[in-house]
């Protein structure tokens, strides 16, 4: 594999998108859909998602997370197949690129008729430009201090799905008040607990090589064993937040379609339990990722069936 193909890590790739689907099938279940804006903003997310994927590779091996001690897959910038300059010159041409294509989806959902609106977004887009580069990269990076947690929820979950759904509902009604009904923040609330389990198992398996280095994470501060249990309490609250939106919006029995990826959770919960070595973990993370996506496909088909 080409070492640029897999420092953009395209695993991450369909975590990135399962809130920007979620919110395209809520937008679809209450008749705001819009095609095109939906596919820029997957767009705009995979360009923060591979952006954030290059800086974590540079910055891990700038700050000394990536070393003889880690466990999981070998980086390109620890390895010597791309040099720190030129993996520099990626980060700052993926970041061009999701702005450019930013801004192209805040004019197409937005226009120019509403300013306030469309500058909010800007400078929401510009920070998530910013957590992107400086999780790991930058001076003072903040997934060092334990922060990337609070992140992964808000970008993945909250902004994410809030967000896309938002974007197609005023580009409809133009009508701040009709554009984003409280219930919405379940599903991104639910998204963003599963996306944080992902980090969770990855920084589980990296918990030995990330102490040493300094990278003060959550199951570094929690310890092993509280560090799993966390991980079960992001499970249930992410069932739990989808349980609840369709208690409060129930309308169809295809509602409760996602309930049939709920034994990939199981297991994801209880292997993360039981496996203590590093490198059997490892394989845990995809099967997050990959269930999330399921749930996501399944929560969103029940919506619009």
């Amino acid at each position: 594999m080409s070492p640029w193909i897999s420092a953009f890590r395209p695993r991450t790739l369909p975590l990135a998108l399962a809130s920007i689907l979620t919110g395209g099938f809520l937008a679809k279940a209450t008749g705001h859909f819009n095609g095109p804006v939906v596919a820029l903003a997957a767009l705009t997310t995979i360009l923060l998602q591979i952006l954030s994927n290059l800086a974590n590779d540079y910055g891990d091996s700038q700050n000394g997370a990536d070393s003889v001690h880690r466990q999981g897959p070998q980086r390109a910038v620890q390895s010597g197949a791309i040099t720190p300059a030129e993996m520099k010159r990626a980060m700052w041409g993926f970041g061009a690129a999701a702005l450019l294509s930013g801004v192209a989806l805040l004019l197409l959902a937005l226009g120019l008729a509403g300013a306030w609106v469309l500058l909010g977004f800007f400078v929401l887009g510009l920070a998530a430009i910013w957590a992107a580069v400086n999780y790991t990269a930058g001076s003072n990076p903040y997934g060092y201090a334990g922060l990337g947690d609070l992140s992964v929820f808000l970008f993945f979950g909250i902004v994410g799905v809030c967000g896309t759904y938002f974007l197609q509902a005023y580009s409809h009604a133009h009508e701040l008040t009709q554009a984003l009904p409280l219930t919405v923040l379940l599903p991104a609330a639910a998204l963003g607990c599963f996306a944080t389990a992902v980090l969770n198992v990855n920084n589980i398996r990296d918990i030995v090589s990330d102490e040493l280095a300094g990278k003060i994470t959550v199951p570094v501060r929690l310890g092993p064993q509280h560090a799993r249990r966390y991980h079960w309490l992001l499970l249930l609250l992410g069932v739990g937040a989808a349980v609840l939106y369709v208690a409060l919006t129930y309308h169809s029995p295809w509602q409760w379609l996602f309930v049939l990826s709920l034994p990939l959770f199981v297991f994801n919960g209880l292997q993360v339990w039981r496996r203590q070595e590093s490198m059997k973990i490892d394989p845990l993370l995809k099967q997050m990722a990959l269930s999330t996506l399921v749930f996501t496909l399944l929560f969103g088909l029940g919506q619009v069936l």
